[in-house]
């Protein structure tokens, strides 16, 4: 079992391992969570991690069960050469849309890196400010790279306590439970409830 997630992780880093032969240092992954949902901020993260760096289970947020990222967001900060995080209300979402206040995070995220990078690595974002750095979008990144997958860690992580944190607020929506995204029982709150504070206007228009 201890081989295969060696080779995974292997597979995971082949890249940036490819990146660092051509020369590059520092390379910062970064990833965002909460594009989708209807309530809550988008939250971007970036991580440089050092070149030998394996942490055993770091992988798309997506495939990482909820208890499984806490323990893997503090393995990553504890490793991280660099780390940065943005967090974009509801708000600015509502305000310049939701890929823009991506683009905005990212750059934030950019500018807060207590060494600067090399070179970015993103998943899936084009025409971004990275403050003149060059920068590599790569499809599906998170499932692609290290540095991603654990730029999406933290990302993942730090939203979904913020949206706990709001279920104390509002327990009668469920965030703690949906983290936000458009669930049937999360659209029967809202109908019956009607909006909160935090939600984005501009993703909710249909239900209220």
């Amino acid at each position: 079992m201890k081989e295969k997630e060696e080779e995974r992780l292997k597979k995971l880093k082949e890249i940036e391992n490819d990146l660092h032969i051509k020369g590059f240092k520092n390379i910062c992954g970064i990833d965002e969570a909460g594009r989708g949902p209807l309530a809550g901020p988008v939250v971007i993260a970036g991580v440089i991690m050092p070149e030998n760096s394996m942490i055993e289970g770091v992988n798309d947020s997506k495939k990482v069960s909820e208890k499984k990222r806490e323990m893997l967001y503090d393995k990553i900060l504890e490793e991280a050469i660099s780390y940065s995080v943005s967090i974009i209300g509801q708000d600015v979402i509502d305000d310049i849309n939701i890929l823009n206040a991506t683009k905005m995070g990212l750059t934030k995220v950019v500018e807060e890196q207590k060494i600067k990078p090399d070179l970015i690595i993103v998943d899936a974002l084009n025409h971004i400010d990275t403050k003149g750095i060059p920068y590599d979008s790569i499809i599906k990144g998170d499932a692609k790279c290290y540095s991603i997958a654990a730029a999406s860690i933290i990302a993942k992580v730090t939203r979904d306590r913020i949206m706990r944190q709001w279920d104390e607020i509002y327990p009668q929506y469920g965030f703690s439970k949906h983290k936000g995204y458009g669930t049937k029982m999360h659209i029967e709150a809202i109908k019956e409830y009607g909006l909160c504070p935090i939600h984005r206007k501009s993703f909710t228009k249909h239900f209220v």
